[in-house]
């Protein structure tokens, strides 16, 4: 009798935490934050204007995201409100094709699925999760309420450069342009928590035992805001099916192809309008 007992003491304990573990998700915020030191010409552009422009790309990658996510998948998607509109006699035309509209990530298959609209077109990347060598430390801090560790790894990068034209006048020159792009090692960053025992986090960031809570990659920052655990409200995690489908190589090369021909349609295309047009990008 105590035998069976025990065995039934056994399989319980198991159904429960099997049942736990798939029941398990939650939602974090993450607030997304850029820095930029532009200088530009003041005999072409005045300093009310200069600060004009900083303010309104600041606003541009100052973004609130929303991270919806169980044991083994998760959705990342921009919680979007009314842009506000630019100043009168102002055109900002901002070119960045490095983030993702819906981002769906499987970390049991390591997979992801991209959702993204750009130059007026849908597509959808199919592709596996990128391994990374994390290096964990012993380091830790707090974020709000979650004792979070640091770990880090390095990458190489394109060295971004930021092309200001004030009607044309100071767009790159062609050699530059089609130049092969210089790179740099970044060490990125990140502060995950094993209290929320998922290995995943914002955008592409994940592969740590806990939920990241922080990255510092370069010049951007991303930051965990607000994080709600097994709300009463079911979590909807469903992966992106819209748009032609590419995997992360050919995206990156139909991107390439594309910002060099808005560069030449810009060049082409000058007014007499008080235009500003900036690409970031390598």
């Amino acid at each position: 009798m105590n035998l069976i007992t025990k065995f039934l003491i056994v399989v319980l304990a198991f159904v429960t935490t099997h049942v736990m573990a798939q029941d398990f998700q939650g939602e974090a915020t993450y607030k997304t934050h850029r820095q930029m030191n532009i200088q530009l010409d003041s005999s072409q552009v005045s300093s009310e204007m200069h600060q004009r422009m900083m303010d309104m790309m600041k606003k541009q990658f100052e973004k609130t995201y929303i991270l919806s996510f169980n044991k083994e998948e998760s959705v990342y998607k921009e919680d979007k409100e009314l842009e506000a509109p630019q100043p009168a006699g102002m055109q900002l035309v901002m070119v960045n094709t490095s983030g993702s509209d819906i981002l769906y990530k499987n970390t049991k298959d390591q997979r992801f699925a991209s959702q993204n609209e750009v130059y007026g077109k849908i597509f959808l990347v199919k592709d596996e999760i990128e391994k990374r060598e994390w290096q964990l430390t012993n380091e830790t801090k707090n974020i709000g309420d979650y004792t979070s560790y640091k770990a880090t790894f390095t990458r190489e990068a394109p060295v971004v450069r930021s092309f200001i034209s004030v009607n044309g006048d100071n767009d790159p020159d062609e050699d530059e342009a089609n130049a092969e792009p210089e790179t740099e090692t970044i060490t990125v960053t990140a502060w995950y928590t094993p209290d929320i025992p998922v290995n995943n986090g914002p955008g592409r960031y994940d592969g740590l035992p806990g939920l990241i809570l922080e990255v510092n990659d370069g010049p951007t920052t991303i930051m965990c805001s607000r994080i709600v655990l097994n709300p009463q409200k079911a979590v909807t995690i469903e992966e992106p099916a819209k748009g032609k489908k590419v995997n992360q190589k050919e995206y990156d090369e139909i991107m390439e192809k594309k910002a060099k021909e808005m560069r030449e349609r810009y060049n082409s295309d000058r007014d007499d309008g008080h235009n500003v047009k900036i690409r970031i990008g390598g």
